[in-house]
């Protein structure tokens, strides 16, 4: 539980990682105390309602939210010039001030794999707009003895929607 009141921006955070040795060590605690750990991604770029009704989704799918986190170079590579809008620091404070968010871990790839692979969350959750076979980490996930979610999306709620809104003005 956070303390109330404003916290100062602060990056990197302790709930913040890049470092995946420290993820581990976190997951092996949450799986001693009996935690089920849910895993989602993506660029979360400008957070609009469409994310967090998909976070809260799948928080209640489990009992600890790990969210993979594009870095900047990432998102650029994924969805051209100009994108970020938001740096990854802000990303993932307002990521970390969803109370559905338990952790952030920024990933420099282009797929969070790797990190699924390590973490092998009991849940993986994605949106309804993956087809179940181009799931990233699916394989892994279900192979050690865990489920995937897909989410249906809230229409007409994605960064795309919003940019274009703003730039017709």
């Amino acid at each position: 539980m956070r303390p109330p009141g404003p916290a100062p921006i602060r990056y990197p955070r302790e709930d913040v990682t890049g470092d995946l040795q420290d993820l581990l060590a976190e997951r092996a605690r949450w799986k001693a105390a009996g935690r089920r750990v849910v895993f989602t991604n993506g660029c979360f770029d400008l957070l609009h309602p469409g994310h967090v009704a998909l976070l809260e989704r799948a928080r209640a799918e489990g009992d600890e939210l790990v969210v993979g986190l594009n870095s900047d170079a990432s998102v650029a590579r994924l969805k051209g010039a100009g994108r970020p809008v938001v740096p990854q620091a802000e990303r993932a404070e307002a990521l970390l001030a969803l109370e559905a968010v338990t952790r952030v871990v920024v990933y420099e790839e282009d797929t969070p794999r790797e990190i699924i692979a390590a973490l092998l969350p009991d849940v993986l959750v994605k949106g309804a707009d993956w087809a179940a076979d181009r799931i990233v980490g699916r394989d892994e996930v279900e192979a050690s003895g865990g489920r995937v979610v897909r989410v249906e999306l809230v229409p007409g709620r994605s960064t795309t929607a919003v940019l274009d809104r703003i730039r017709k003005g």
